[in-house]
């Protein structure tokens, strides 16, 4: 059985988990970086869905996502205004 670490290894690429919290944080910035004003802003900001909740776990949006993954790198909202430093925190590089 191969595992995926060797997938990985031999490729030369990252595991997807870190690739997607790298997108997942550069859309972050890009969004954070927008003026007050800007519709993608407006509708982060907009409150979707009812009070309502259903049976189990509710689902995690992707405010809560996005915090989850800026706490796991140990980053703070402010730093994505710098857009050089915030591109140079979040990168992850594939190994060669």
């Amino acid at each position: 059985m191969i595992r995926n670490e060797m997938v990985h290894e031999m490729v030369g690429v990252a595991p997807i988990k870190q690739k997607l919290r790298e997108n997942r944080l550069r859309c972050f910035g890009h969004i954070y970086r927008r003026p007050g004003d800007a519709a993608v802003k407006i509708a982060d900001m907009i409150a979707l869905g009812s009070n309502a909740t259903g049976r189990g776990r509710p689902k995690l949006t992707l405010d809560a996502v996005v915090h989850k993954n800026l706490s796991m790198v140990g980053l703070c909202e402010q730093v994505a205004l710098n857009r050089t430093q915030w591109r140079k925190i979040i990168h992850i590089a594939n190994p060669n």
